[in-house]
């Protein structure tokens, strides 16, 4: 099974601190293509799955 470094990406560490700013906005379009954001998303648990889609409005993970 492959790691995921997403759960401590310093990348996505900005956007939660401040999702406005230019580097948090570019992390969030990263993660609407990433195949590693992708795997990852699938390999979590349901609920802890739904609830980052919802954090993230991300719906085609919800």
């Amino acid at each position: 099974m492959k790691k995921h470094n997403c759960r401590t990406c310093g990348f996505r560490a900005k956007y939660d601190r401040n999702p406005g700013s230019i580097l948090g906005r570019l992390w969030r379009w990263h993660a609407g293509w990433c195949p590693g954001w992708n795997g990852y998303m699938k390999s979590l648990p349901e609920e802890e799955r739904q609830q980052l889609a919802k954090d993230y409005k991300m719906a085609k993970f919800l």
